[in-house]
């Protein structure tokens, strides 16, 4: 245990290679959960909680942990379980998304694998909890599943897809309603947030569930127009996607001469500055951390030619 606590915040030099390291975990059962490495902070064993009042079930307390206030989240409960009964011997796992820190409560943390994003496939349709997952892959002969963060989250602190009042007065698109914008992320509910934070630019959407089927997507358009950009005006990609991440989206995109002048816009809740040195590497355009309407709805209008 101790090896995975000192080497989790070491394991991000293969991000942007199409490769990522997952931490595996277990709920309460013998079902392997797995948790990119780069989310994660901290693991430790759980500490006393605090209870507040009016917290959110699923937040089973509050934890002081290095001069930080983190809620503790049951993973369990969160995906239709039961709750993780014996506090004493779970474990925490610290991670930021979103710019924030939570805590989540699983009942044991085993170790960090190796893989590839090619490996990483959506989950199979039909599968009970198929609404709670992200994505799936086989490590030695056994199914681990990913477990959609953003919508765990989002059902306990919805974020808001509005934009201000000031950002929508200003929003204009000029002469260019024949064009789109391209999503790709593997979240439903992520989908879901940059599509109702850009509907006010007016523009068609069109949304892919990974990158592979967005880059498909993208040179099926260009077949069709001799250039991708006659149609698409701007693509905002997460990073974190199965079969093909958003970094390797993007040099593919850059390599293509149909597709090399695309403006692509990285959205991701992972943080920290490694992601702008990947952005430059990549030739990506832009990067906005998730989620901040405003600023995703100005860039896009940016790329469409409006300062």
């Amino acid at each position: 245990m101790s090896e995975i606590l000192n080497s989790v915040n070491q394991r991000t030099q293969l991000v942007g290679e199409n490769r990522l390291e997952l931490l595996l975990f277990k709920l309460n059962s013998r079902q392997r959960f797995g948790i990119n490495v780069f989310k994660v902070r901290e693991v430790l064993q759980c500490p006393a909680l605090t209870s507040m009042p009016k917290l959110n079930h699923l937040v089973r307390g509050i934890a002081h942990i290095r001069g930080q206030t983190i809620s503790v989240i049951d993973m369990s409960l969160a995906t239709g379980g039961k709750k993780i009964e014996d506090l004493k011997t779970s474990f925490v796992i610290i991670a930021e998304y979103n710019g924030s820190v939570q805590g989540f409560l699983v009942g044991s943390v085993e170790r960090i694998v190796n893989t590839n994003w090619a490996s990483i496939m959506p989950p199979p349709k039909g599968s009970g909890r198929a609404s709670y997952l992200t994505a799936v892959t086989e490590i030695e002969n056994e199914l681990i599943e990913i477990l959609d963060v953003e919508k765990i989250l989002n059902d306990i602190s919805p974020v808001s897809t509005d934009l201000s009042a000031e950002v929508a007065g200003r929003l204009k698109i000029d002469n260019k309603q024949e064009k789109i914008i391209f999503i790709a992320d593997d979240s439903s509910v992520a989908r879901n947030q940059v599509k109702k934070a850009l509907s006010s630019l007016g523009l068609d959407i069109e949304m892919a569930k990974n990158g592979l089927d967005a880059l498909n997507r993208l040179k099926e358009i260009a077949a069709e127009t001799g250039d991708v950009t006659d149609r698409v005006g701007v693509l905002v990609s997460d990073i974190e996607m199965p079969e093909m991440d958003g970094y390797t989206l993007c040099a593919e995109i850059r390599n293509k001469p149909e597709l090399k002048n695309l403006h692509v816009i990285l959205h991701t809740s992972l943080s920290g500055v490694f992601n702008q040195a990947m952005v430059q590497k990549v030739g990506a355009d832009d990067f906005i951390a998730k989620f901040h309407p405003d600023e995703l709805a100005s860039s896009v209008q940016k790329w469409f030619g409006n300062d």
